[in-house]
């Protein structure tokens, strides 16, 4: 990658071209992983019902431990794109370094207790009989590529932070298209070798895995070198982040259960609208996501080269894409009502569904907001105000679940759900324009 000033970079000439050129391969890349999950559920549905839920069992146990590291790949982008907007080439090596090391130890601690509680795992879930053992096969087997999982997580953040986002798309599309093309092969056999079942499945992930997280490390190396030395402050910093981060994303999911939680206790029909809604909110979410992960690396660039009047500016142009998104998708939601519900509502269910749908659709801007403020602040490495941010959000939400009663209507579930956006895009606005208290955006950078 050339050097590059702040005086150079193609943000500040062509702002709309550059965050369209950084967002496109990012969406690319997340849209990648749950078409592949797709394939792999229907491979593996050959096998049975016990195959499949297992498959479900073991892939949801999975990502609820992975989940808890992602601070690794959010933390180091920030930090590595501070670096590199200071010109700081050794510096953004030795956190890479240090991130990486972290994410190979984390990956380790992960995979040995996950291998050895994997049947228990397993029945906590509910599992039992062919389901739980094929549960237990599929995690003892794709337990052995945590490590390779956070280290390419890692890497991909490190990579964002240096504005490549190319490569994380390539490798995320290699992963996947090697994983696709493994699964009949191990799963069903193909001339000497032998059907290996769910085994098989488990095996082409980790296969696909590892030979990304070792593309990662490769690309690593080719940008940033050798680290010259490992800093422990470094790594304490990185924890600190995990940790507000582990409290925001814990009560983010708090939330999303409990409005779950609702929408099941108020009857079969109001739980299958809500996970209709549900669902298409978690595809929309990757087009949001995209902003907000280039809006991250375009603000840390210029914090850390001490230009808060672009970092402010990014801030703006990330805003508004992220809203002009949300409205289309709103847009197309709501063009989409009757497709949806032929598709994914059950016929029962349809008569209340439209209204919930109508909110969830024209919340989308806000929602779009919430994502473009998540991304400028972790940029910014505002990880507290985040964290408190979403306390306020979800403790207020969860009041106004409280006080709805049991068995909340759909519709007062997604009002109540609009609400607890609305807080978390105010608030996150507010700290940039102007500069709600101790805003990074208005003084010294963190």
């Amino acid at each position: 990658m050339s050097e590059m000033t702040d005086r150079e970079h193609s943000f500040i000439a062509s702002p709309n071209r550059t965050l369209m050129v950084l967002a496109l391969p990012v969406l690319v890349s997340m849209i990648a992983e749950p078409l592949t999950g797709l394939v792999d559920t229907a491979f593996v549905a050959r096998l049975g019902a016990a195959s499949l839920a297992g498959l479900g069992v073991g892939t949801i146990a999975l990502s609820s431990v992975l989940w808890i590291f992602n601070f690794l790949g959010i933390g180091s982008q920030t930090r590595v794109a501070q670096s590199w907007g200071r010109n700081d080439h050794g510096r953004a090596s030795v956190l890479s370094g240090q991130a990486l090391l972290l994410a190979l130890a984390f990956g380790v601690a992960v995979a040995i207790p996950g291998i050895l509680l994997s049947s228990q795992a397993a029945a906590l879930m509910g599992a039992t009989g062919e389901v739980l053992e094929n549960a237990r096969i599929y995690m003892n087997i794709r337990f052995l590529a945590a490590p390779a999982v956070l280290i390419s997580a890692t890497a991909f953040g490190i990579l964002r932070g240096l504005q490549d986002m190319r490569t994380p798309m390539k490798v995320a599309l290699a992963i996947n298209i090697l994983n696709v093309a493994l699964d009949p092969v191990l799963i069903f056999g193909f001339g000497p070798l032998p059907a290996l079942g769910i085994a098989g499945a488990a095996l082409a992930t980790i296969a696909s895995q590892w030979f990304g997280a070792a593309w990662c490390l490769f690309a690593v190396l080719e940008n940033l070198g050798i680290p010259k030395g490992l800093d422990l402050r470094e790594a304490t910093a990185l924890v600190r982040v995990g940790g507000d981060l582990f409290i925001r994303t814990g009560l983010l999911t708090t939330f999303l259960l409990l409005t779950t939680r609702a929408a099941t206790e108020a009857g079969a029909d109001t739980g299958a609208a809500h996970q209709a809604i549900r669902q298409v909110w978690i595809f929309t979410a990757l087009f949001l996501d995209s902003f907000a992960i280039t809006g991250q690396s375009l603000v840390g660039y210029f914090v850390g080269a001490g230009n808060l009047e672009q970092a402010r500016r990014v801030a703006g142009y990330v805003f508004a894409w992220s809203a002009g998104t949300g409205a289309l998708l709103a847009l197309a939601m709501l063009t989409a009502t009757g497709a949806v519900m032929s598709l994914l509502v059950p016929s029962t269910s349809r008569q209340i569904f439209p209204e919930a749908w109508f909110l969830a659709s024209v919340a989308q801007p806000l929602n779009a907001l919430a994502f473009a403020a998540d991304g400028v602040h972790w940029g910014t490495g505002d990880f507290a105000f985040l964290r408190n941010v979403m306390l306020l959000a979800t403790t207020t939400g969860v009041g106004l679940l409280y006080l709805s009663g049991t068995g909340s209507g759909l519709t007062a579930i997604w009002i109540i759900t609009a609400v607890w956006i609305s807080i978390r895009a105010a608030f996150g606005l507010l700290r940039v324009f102007p500069g709600l208290g101790k805003s990074p955006l208005r003084g010294e950078p963190v």
